[in-house]
Parts: structure tokens; C-alpha cells; sequence
């Protein structure tokens, strides 16, 4: 018997009639674990893990983001300051203060399990990005159930969950997977509010949860990262009113209590940093961050289009699905639930291709949207039948191309293919290769499936095996390594040439960066003091050593990569006499 699924039209979500197994291993755990909620986000749940902890506790710091997000949270729990953000001696106020008591909490969690050395083991700062990464693939199943069947909210949430970018930003100490988490929460509980209108469903007494939902969410946005949550929300209702000639639906938002709930959790810090600083962060974050990205910042510049070419690898593996659905989703645009999530999607994502400055995880929040709407022509089975069904041949093309890249970065790195990897890569290739052949407009799901686990693999390949392997990449760490190894009490270090976040970090907060000269001065001081000198400083510092007549010993050499800088470093670690 052939299946038959109910067709609902986006925002109109009934449940699959008369499903028949299709025979498929992977088709039969979808069919298992879509008969009820806690199965489905149990699923979730597992896959994410099996996707983001590859590398979790293995990968070192990342410069430079990542190392200095954790560095200054490292500072709060060093001082007890949990108010003021700072990076050495500098403010650091780019960002408010969200993520640094997450991650504070963290460190400050597993130092009263007794883990030794939290302060020092990034992932423990990873572990608010790794929850939010997980529970924002949780949140788009559970918005997804706003437009789509359970099924589809399921498939949504694994083409999130599975996404090149997301697995990234799991991995990174920074704030974009918890703001993803936020502002799913907010756009998903806005959806349920838009909907509930649009169906004509109570309009005397609407229900209180989804109100709190969206400004909870859009308070923890703005501690996370600013006004950029309100971007998202505002430019939807902003579209959605435009286009329905009405916006009585917001009064069920309960705007006046929903602004003073906001204002109370996120007023308090901001009075208290205020207080501290002055208008100095409002000046440095606004107009110093925020409004800098108008242009080129930090050499990030880019032209329009650029997201759109990146997507095809950030969101792979639903890219292919996603441009397949494309023309059904444009045709389907006037309906509730499609107009709700175009509006999400679209007029951000138009903000962000006008902006100079780009960087891949900007729109990363409007990637919930592209999932639910790809699901919803995926579930009615009007994928496109044109030349875009040669975009599933992208299934295997990355794992394929990825797995070329990781092995020669490792030759070419540490001399060593990386063997280890090699089975999984192999998996990868099997399963992007059957998500490419097996490709037609009634197996989809089968598709997708397989390349789920092609990422799956891919991701145990790369992020848990070959990257943790590439130890030139990572120069800071084993400077590290190299002085924990001394037997000297309370070495002190200064470090001229390399400059990098991660060596602040792993080296200690007091570690001095300065120039070559400075480097020999420092070592003069006293004993147990180390001068980490990088080869294009060491000139200065020899020169300098002798004019002051300093005695100093040789220790080791760290060769490796400033990826940063897209250049080859040699530090040498040099001691001050007598030091053992």
C-alpha cells in the first residue's frame, strides 16, 4: 500500500495518516521515536551529543574569540567580581555580561565537584554553549510543532542539529549558541501568540505561557549579546503587520507587563556596570562593537551574497534539502505558518547581507526558520523535481572534501595521516554516497537520514580525532605544558611576539605581554620568571639581555601556526639563571 500523508498547510499542523514502514533501518527509529514527545526529544537529545561532544574535551582554546570570552570569566572567578568583564587590565565590554555568568556558574560547579583545575579546562566554559547548542535544537522541535507534523518537527531539529555551524559554535566558549537557544525560545513562543491568532483561537483569555516564554527569552537575548535578539523579533512583527494591514495579535503578548518583566531582569546589571564604568561599556559595546560592524571590522568585511555561498556549507547537510524547497516554500509564502517564518528569515537576513562586517555565525539564529520551513515542503512531498535536485550530490561532496582537508592538514602539520580518523571518514563517504544516490522526491527523509550520520561520522573524524592531533596549530598550549612541567614555585611568565589570548589564558592572568626588550627586563626580576620570546623578537631580546647583563639559561622551543595570523611561530622559552 502506498503511504498518504495529510497535507496541512504551514501553521495548520495535523498528524501523518496511514504511514507504512518503508523498510529502511533509519526510517524505522524515525517512525519509533515520532510516536510520542519524550521519545522524540530523548532521540534529540542523543544525536546532539553524538554530534557536539567529538572534540568537546579534546580541542584547546580558539583563538581569539574563545580565549577571551573564557579568560575573562576566568578574571570574575578569580576576583569575585561578577559585574565588571575584563581582560587583563583592559575592560573588555564588546558584550554584556550573560555568558560570563554562565560560564562562572560552570567553573564555579565543577570546582564544588572537586575537579582539579577547573579554572584552567576550557571546556568547562564551553559547557554553557554546549547546553544552549542542545536545548536550541530541543526548542526548534518544539516550535516546529507550531507549523509541521511531530515528524517534521523532528526532522527539522536534526537538519539543526546536525548543521556544520551550530556543531561549531557547541565546541566554542562564546555567546552565539546560547543566544541561538534564546532566540528560538522568543520567535517560537511569538509563533504560537501569531498563529493562535490567525486561527481565531481564544481570543477573550490567551494563555499567559507564551508571553513569559517570549520575554524571558528576550531579556536573556539582551544579557547574551544586546538589542540583536530584538532585531529578529521586531523586524518579524514589523513584516507580519505590514503584510496583514493588522497587529491586534500583540496585545496578546501582554506588552505592558511584558516590558516591565523585562526591564526587571535585565536592569539590574546594567545599573550596576553603569555605576562601575560610567557610560564607558554603552559607548564601547554600542557604538564601539556594534556600530563598527556597519564597516569592515576587524578586517571581517565581505559583499552581499556572501552568506548565501556560506550556507551551503554551515548548514549543510539540509542545504541541499533546503534549496530543493525552496520554489514550494515561495509559492506556499501567503500561507499563515510560511508567512510567519519568511518573516523571520527574510528581512534579517537582508540586514545582515547589507552589513560590511560578516562573519558565518551572525545568522545562525535564522537557521531554526529555514529547518522548519525545508520540513514543511519535505512533509507534503513538494520538494523541486528541476536542475536543483543535482544540489543532493552536496551530501557526499563534504564529506568527501572535508575529509581531504583533514587529512592533509594533518600530514602536512604533524607528518602522521591521522590513520585513526580513517574508519570513520570512511563511514561518512558510505553515507553521504547513499543520501546522494538514494535520492528521489518520495525518499527524501531516507536522504536526509543518511546524511545525518554522515555527519555524525565526520564529526567524530574531524573535530575528535584529527583536529585535537594537530598540535602546531595550537602553540599555546604547549607552552603551557612546557611550564607546568618546571619545579619551581609560582612561575611568572612574559611572553614578546605572541600575543595570542590563549597563552593568557593557559599561562595565567598576570602573564606580562610585551616586546623583547621588556621580555629580558622582566626576567632580571627574580628567579622562577620565564620569557616566552617569539623568533622575530628574539634580536631585541638578546640585545637587550646584554646591555643589562643578563645570565639566562635556554629551555625549550615550541614550533607551530599563529592561525590568527596565517603565519609559522618559533617561541623559545628562555629562564632566568638558576631556575630548575
Amino acid at each position: 500500500m502506498a503511504e498518504t500523508y495529510a497535507r496541512p498547510r504551514f501553521g495548520e499542523p495535523r498528524e501523518p495518516k496511514n504511514l507504512v514502514n518503508p523498510g529502511n533501518r533509519l526510517m524505522r527509529v524515525i517512525e519509533f521515536v515520532t510516536g510520542n514527545h519524550f521519545r522524540a526529544a530523548a532521540f534529540l537529545v542523543v544525536c546532539a551529543l553524538l554530534l557536539f561532544l567529538p572534540g568537546f574535551f579534546t580541542i584547546p582554546p580558539i583563538d581569539r574569540d574563545e580565549a577571551r570570552f573564557a579568560q575573562a570569566t576566568k578574571q570574575m572567578v578569580e576576583s569575585g567580581d561578577y559585574v565588571d568583564i575584563r581582560f587583563q587590565d583592559d575592560v573588555r565590554y564588546k558584550k554584556p555580561v550573560g555568558i560570563y555568568w554562565l560560564q562562572s556558574a560552570a567553573v564555579e560547579t565543577a570546582s564544588a565537584f572537586g575537579l582539579p583545575r577547573a579554572q584552567l579546562r576550557i571546556w568547562v566554559y564551553r559547557v554553557p554553549s554546549l547546553i544552549g547548542a542542545i536545548g536550541a535544537v530541543l526548542l526548534t522541535y518544539w516550535a516546529a510543532l507550531g507549523f509541521v507534523t511531530r515528524r517534521g518537527a523532528v526532522l527539522a531539529a536534526l537538519m539543526m542539529c546536525s548543521s556544520v555551524l551550530l556543531g561549531v559554535e557547541a565546541r566554542l566558549a562564546k555567546t552565539d549558541a546560547m543566544l541561538l537557544l534564546a532566540v528560538v525560545a522568543a520567535m517560537g513562543a511569538l509563533s504560537k501568540v501569531y498563529l493562535s491568532w490567525q486561527r481565531g483561537e481564544d481570543p477573550v483569555h490567551p494563555p499567559w505561557s507564551w508571553p513569559v516564554i517570549f520575554w524571558t527569552a528576550l531579556a536573556g537575548g539582551i544579557l547574551l549579546k544586546g538589542p540583536l535578539i530584538l532585531m529578529f523579533a521586531g523586524l518579524t512583527i514589523i513584516t507580519l503587520a505590514v503584510l496583514d494591514r493588522d497587529a491586534a495579535w500583540l496585545r496578546r503578548l501582554r506588552p505592558v507587563w511584558g516590558l516591565m518583566w523585562t526591564l526587571v531582569l535585565v536592569l539590574p546589571w546594567f545599573v550596576a556596570i553603569f555605576l562601575r564604568a560610567g557610560d564607558t561599556f554603552f559607548a564601547t559595546s554600542v557604538g564601539g562593537d556594534m556600530l563598527s560592524k556597519l564597516g569592515a571590522q576587524e578586517s571581517h568585511g565581505a559583499p552581499p551574497g556572501a552568506y548565501l555561498l556560506l550556507f551551503w556549507v554551515t548548514f549543510w547537510p539540509g542545504a541541499a534539502l533546503a534549496t530543493m524547497a525552496a520554489p514550494a516554500v515561495w509559492r506556499a509564502r501567503r500561507e499563515p505558518g510560511a508567512q510567519y517564518l519568511l518573516a523571520w528569515l527574510i528581512p534579517s537576513w537582508l540586514v545582515f547581507e547589507a552589513v560590511l562586517t560578516k562573519l558565518p555565525h551572525y545568522v545562525l539564529p535564522l537557521y531554526p526558520a529555514i529547518a522548519i520551513l525545508t520540513a514543511g515542503a519535505l512533509e507534503r512531498r513538494v520538494l523541486s523535481r528541476s536542475w536543483l535536485t543535482r544540489g543532493s550530490a552536496w551530501w557526499f561532496a563534504i564529506p568527501a572534501l572535508g575529509s581531504i582537508i583533514a587529512v592533509v592538514g594533518a600530514v602536512k602539520l604533524t607528518l602522521h595521516p591521522g590513520f585513526a580518523a580513517w574508519p570513520f571518514i570512511a563511514a561518512a563517504l558510505i553515507f553521504g554516497l547513499f543520501a546522494w544516490w538514494l535520492y528521489d522526491n518520495n525518499h527524501a527523509e531516507r536522504s536526509l537520514l543518511n546524511a545525518v550520520a554522515a555527519a555524525v561520522f565526520l564529526a567524530i573524524a574531524v573535530y575528535g580525532i584529527v583536529l585535537p592531533s594537530l598540535t602546531p596549530l595550537f602553540p599555546s598550549a604547549e607552552v603551557a605544558r612546557a611550564l607546568r612541567n618546571v619545579t619551581c614555585v609560582g612561575p611568572k611568565a612574559a611572553a614578546a611576539g605572541y600575543h595570542e589570548p590563549s597563552l593568557v589564558f593557559m599561562t595565567g592572568t598576570s602573564t606580562l605581554l610585551t616586546d623583547g626588550s621588556g621580555a629580558a627586563d622582566f626576567l632580571k626580576q627574580g628567579s622562577c620568571r620565564f620569557a616566552l620570546v617569539e623568533q622575530r623578537s628574539e634580536r631585541s631580546f638578546a640585545q637587550r639581555a646584554e646591555a643589562i647583563g643578563l645570565r639566562y639559561d635556554v629551555g625549550a622551543r615550541v614550533d607551530g601556526y599563529n592561525f590568527s595570523q596565517g603565519r609559522a611561530i618559533s617561541i623559545a622559552i628562555f629562564r632566568s639563571e638558576g631556575t630548575e
